[in-house]
């Protein structure tokens, strides 16, 4: 089935968009539905992947849960990240066979691509770091300054989970871990940097420059 929907839900609680990716990943698979991008936002949660380790908790469970922020462990690639409201969520539920691309490190770099296509057009300039899944911003000297983290999950070659992107979030709701397992890595936002020049509409502006920048990479 031809074509991709980039669509918007606003904000949804995790428990609900996990639920949701599995619908939609089984439709997919199914053929019932084209590929679709899922953007949206979330209350405080914290998500461990595969790889997560204990370590890069940095509260306890319970402590966390107190505090309203949820915990999830789930079949994504990947440490421990946050997210949190003023962060762009992106749930692509692409069927990678009926593409031609069977190649989830081929995948990875594509959306790497596509988001900094995205922050380019927002004034941000960005690229990768050698080893290390995500999109940073800047370059050169200094601790390395991360803007969107990736994690993905693929069954039977559909995809599942994906990016976030810090809007302007509170930065600080990554405190209590070690963000993907880097503890080098300093978590920045676009507001951040770009500091006064940050526009009043930043966040439609990023929804929308992400949601073409998907459509231009995987249209």
């Amino acid at each position: 089935m031809a074509g991709l929907v980039v669509e918007w839900l606003g904000r949804v609680p995790y428990a609900e968009a996990l639920a949701l990716q599995e619908r939609c990943a089984e439709d997919r698979r199914a053929g019932r539905v084209p590929d679709r991008i899922l953007l949206l936002e979330h209350q405080p949660v914290v998500t461990l992947g595969r790889g997560a380790r204990e370590e890069n908790l940095l509260r306890s469970r319970a402590e966390l849960r107190a505090r309203g922020i949820e915990v999830f462990a789930i079949a994504r690639g990947g440490d421990v990240t946050w997210h949190g409201p003023g962060q762009l969520v992106g749930y692509p539920i692409l069927d990678l066979a009926a593409r031609g691309r069977r190649d989830v490190h081929r995948y990875l770099r594509e959306l790497e691509a596509a988001l900094r296509e995205a922050l380019a057009r927002l004034g941000v300039a960005a690229g990768t770091l050698a080893g290390t899944t995500g999109v940073f911003a800047g370059g050169g000297a200094g601790r390395p300054r991360k803007l969107a983290s990736i994690g993905v999950g693929v069954r039977g070659w559909v995809t599942r989970h994906g990016f976030a992107l810090n809007v302007d979030p509170d930065l600080s709701g990554f405190d209590s871990i070690v963000p993907c397992g880097l503890s080098h890595v300093e978590m920045t936002s676009v507001a951040r940097e770009l500091g006064p020049a940050r526009p009043p509409d930043l966040w439609e502006r990023s929804r929308d420059a992400v949601a073409v920048a998907l459509l231009r990479r995987f249209g």
